[in-house]
């Protein structure tokens, strides 16, 4: 009988041989509030950034998947009752200032003329302080997910410490910290319910979650090399479709899985046996998981409702 784990092992490697189109691919959480496409502005003066600062917030916001375009200094989130969270990193941004130019000589008997001289700062975005009561934190937050006591007790028996904030899902080692979007970000999709979704981005966090060293003690550099990142996010997109399998939340393997493989397989195209090096990995790290439940799951579970 063939195993779950081969099974979708097997699809999604099918999936990626048959071209599965990455570019489409979307985390599998929306937008809300302002989009972070619009225009920034500081919410502190409701000014618009102006220049080359716009293009560098935009680039943040698409790279850190921050679902508003509201930024303000560390300050200005103090004056406004909200605070930036620890360990939050902030956007340099620069901004000119006319000065006189000392550089003209000291016996001249013109006036100074004055110079542009570019400050730098930082500010940091909406989805990066607590305690925001602006508009898009007074938006209505209908949270479509469903809770699955099963799947729940295998998150809690991880002794993972797990914080929803903001429009990300990461793993930081630093901290130990599983840091996921809220729960209402999460919708209905062709690809998969949001209560799927959810589960699935949850436990491909804690499959990150799983290679630290007083766990599986999961060290990639000797196999994989430079190309170790790639193949540890093969690991935790395959843990999570294993785990989401044996509890089961999906009945089947998604293409949504192997979208976000595709990607990866990239970086990894010169090592046709990676994928089935990660998935081993991968059963590592949802076996983990799922034995620490008072009595383990020999056989995967009937889908969820």
């Amino acid at each position: 009988m063939q195993s779950i784990y081969d099974k979708i092992t097997g699809r999604i490697v099918q999936a990626i041989e048959a071209g599965a189109n990455a570019k489409d691919w979307r985390m599998p959480w929306h937008r809300k509030g302002a989009s972070s496409e619009g225009m920034p502005i500081n919410v502190s003066t409701g000014n618009g950034y102006q220049g080359a600062n716009v293009l560098v917030l935009w680039a943040e916001a698409q790279a850190m998947a921050y679902a508003t375009a509201s930024w303000a200094t560390y300050k200005q989130w103090q004056t406004l009752g909200a605070q930036v969270r620890k360990g939050e990193h902030g956007t340099a941004c620069i901004k000119w200032k006319q000065v006189e130019d000392r550089r003209r000589p000291a016996d001249a008997s013109q006036d100074g003329r004055s110079v542009m001289v570019g400050l730098g700062f930082t500010v940091f975005n909406a989805a990066q302080v607590d305690g925001w009561t602006g508009a898009e934190a007074a938006e209505p937050q209908t949270d479509l997910t469903q809770r699955l006591a099963h799947a729940d007790q295998v998150i809690a028996a991880s002794g993972a410490t797990i914080r929803h904030e903001g429009a990300r899902a990461y793993y930081r080692p630093s901290q130990d910290l599983v840091v996921l979007p809220e729960r209402f970000r999460f919708i209905d999709t062709k690809e998969g319910t949001a209560t799927q979704r959810y589960y699935s981005t949850t436990f491909h966090e804690l499959a990150h979650w799983t290679g630290a060293e007083a766990r599986c003690n999961r060290s990639l550099r000797g196999r994989f090399g430079d190309e170790a990142y790639a193949a540890e996010e093969l690991i935790a997109e395959l843990s999570a479709a294993f785990t989401c399998g044996r509890l089961g939340i999906d009945n089947e393997p998604r293409d949504d899985h192997a979208q976000y493989l595709a990607s990866w397989l990239k970086v990894l195209k010169n090592d046709t046996r990676a994928i089935f090096t990660a998935a081993s990995q991968a059963q590592k790290a949802t076996a983990f998981l799922l034995d620490r439940l008072p009595a383990p799951i020999a056989e995967p579970l009937p889908l969820a409702a």
